[in-house]
């Protein structure tokens, strides 16, 4: 039994499906659903600080605002309430941070994001997800 699902989007088609399968799980369950939005920032350590990482920073946190935004109406309309959550540094590390400090028991991934390259040059997060949580993890290929 789920009491709490975390939900991880990124915006692409396969976190679509993988709300909508958490989304279906937090109905079953009667469970409490969250969904969080990892700003990726592990890769631009690196990168100086400067205007255009303010820039580009904010286009990505406007991306995440849409896609939780949307994910908390799709909820809605499915009769689930949903908590969101931002996030930024290690997509998957901050994933399962956010499930430790929500208390999921239960963390929804897309097998894989927006990005093919993204998979190749820095792993699957999905991957990452699943070899470092303590707690049940289903990741959804749809």
């Amino acid at each position: 039994m789920f009491g709490t699902i975390l939900a991880a989007l990124d915006g692409s088609p396969k976190s679509e499906a993988a709300l909508g399968t958490a989304i279906d799980e937090a109905k079953a369950w009667k469970a409490s659903l969250h969904a969080v939005y990892v700003i990726e920032t592990g890769l631009h350590s690196s990168i100086p600080l400067d205007n255009t990482w303010e820039v580009i920073f904010g286009l990505l946190e406007s991306q995440g605002k849409e896609a939780l935004k949307a994910a908390e109406a799709k909820a809605a309309a499915a009769g689930v309430s949903l908590t969101s959550h931002i996030a930024q540094g290690h997509a998957g590390s901050e994933i399962l941070k956010m499930a430790k400090q929500v208390g999921a028991d239960l963390v929804v991934v897309g097998s894989h994001g927006k990005s093919q390259v993204d998979r190749l040059l820095l792993g699957s997060v999905s991957s990452y997800v699943v070899k470092y949580s303590t707690i049940t993890t289903l990741v959804v290929r749809s």
